[in-house]
């Protein structure tokens, strides 16, 4: 008998949507390239155009910063190779940020994190002041919007008016963003903000760089002239057609994020019944309303996930390009959480089709198998 699935993985991706796979497959019917000038072309050009401006809607930019890319890991990776001198960037990014950083031989400065899962504003500003402008140079401060692992929101605003005033550019992966706090470009400050179509139920293998106001920055794929000329290659016009779907979507889904918050909240609040014991690891700080970040002393982290997958329930521990490999979380290790308790935290995220039904699968399966004694000795 096959188990029915429960998914509660959204952060690491999102189920698709109807709506794209509909857009995704009248586009595959168009044969023109969009850099064709013929009707076929432009047909396809429509397409391209149409979900460019659905895309810069959504994070509050104008249609022409927008460029389309493979993903969010090659539009992070596009910003990191933009020929810094100096990187300011914490140990809550996501890989492609920082292994993006380390390839590119700029000098990298650490920036502090706060227990709560938050990068320290005060500590970056004090790090300026102390720094060598001479040796800064042309300089770049990585800032996520909110975390992948524990949903912590962070201060980009007030960090970008510091790193403004200092010559300092920002990049704002916001991948965990769209569709649960409002974005806009226009307030934060960030000078380059990256997208994901798959985290809002798009296509996996779309993204988008958002180029504010023109900021300098030289093309990661060079050889022709798409998407004015800061990304060859002939555009996945099927895949962008899906991702300006999700992208409308995602839009109305802030109307809908107060019921995921209600849904986390409650979950929360029945594990905690459950298991008294149990952490919410960065719980008392700003979080988006659909992540969950636990540990329960004992039980770490590897098993939680794989006997909860047996169950029928799909879980994360740290990022999900670390998935086979659970290890410890750099991001909670930043944020000075104990070994121990990083071992067992593991991720339960929300999304659009999650329901209390969700809740009361996954407790059904915690409660055999944390509260019934599958803890290490």
């Amino acid at each position: 008998m096959s188990v029915v699935r429960t998914y509660l993985d959204y952060n690491a991706t999102a189920p698709l949507r109807p709506e794209a796979r509909a857009a995704m497959v009248d586009a595959l019917d168009f044969v023109g390239n969009p850099s064709s000038v013929h009707a076929e072309g432009r047909r396809a050009r429509t397409v391209i155009e149409t979900a460019r401006a659905v895309v810069a809607l959504l994070v509050g930019a104008r249609p022409a910063d927008v460029v389309f890319t493979s993903g969010a890991s090659e539009a992070n990776a596009t910003v990191l190779g933009g020929g810094w001198d100096t990187i300011f960037l914490s140990g809550l990014e996501h890989d492609s940020v920082k292994a993006n950083a380390r390839k590119c031989g700029a000098r990298l400065i650490d920036l502090p994190v706060k227990r709560s899962g938050e990068i320290d504003g005060a500590a970056f500003a004090r790090l300026l002041g102390e720094d060598d402008p001479a040796i800064r140079g042309r300089a770049l401060v990585c800032v996520q919007m909110a975390n992948n692992e524990t949903g912590a929101i962070q201060p980009v605003t007030k960090i970008a008016a510091v790193a403004h005033a200092n010559s300092v550019r920002l990049h704002c992966d916001a991948v965990q963003a769209p569709g649960r706090i409002a974005v806009d470009c226009s307030k934060l400050g960030a000078d380059f903000l990256t997208i994901s179509a798959h985290k809002l139920g798009g296509p996996k293998g779309a993204g988008a760089l958002v180029v504010v106001d023109g900021a300098p920055l030289p093309a990661l794929i060079a050889g022709g002239g798409q998407e004015r000329g800061r990304r060859a290659g002939t555009e996945n016009v099927a895949a962008i057609a899906g991702f300006g779907a999700v992208a409308e979507l995602a839009v109305r889904d802030l109307a809908a994020a107060e019921r995921i918050r209600a849904l986390r909240d409650s979950f929360e609040q029945c594990i905690a019944d459950a298991t008294p014991d149990v952490q919410v690891i960065g719980g008392d700080s700003a979080r988006l309303g659909n992540t969950s970040c636990v540990a329960l002393p004992g039980l770490t982290a590897e098993t939680a996930v794989i006997r909860l997958d047996l169950a029928g329930i799909a879980v994360s521990a740290g990022a999900a390009c670390s998935s086979g490999k659970v290890g410890a979380s750099a991001a909670l290790a930043a944020m000075g959480i104990e070994p121990a308790v990083a071992r067992a935290a593991f991720r339960v995220s929300f999304g659009y089709a999650s329901s209390e039904a969700d809740v009361a699968a996954f407790m059904a399966a915690w409660k055999t198998m944390a509260v019934a004694g599958e803890r290490a000795a």
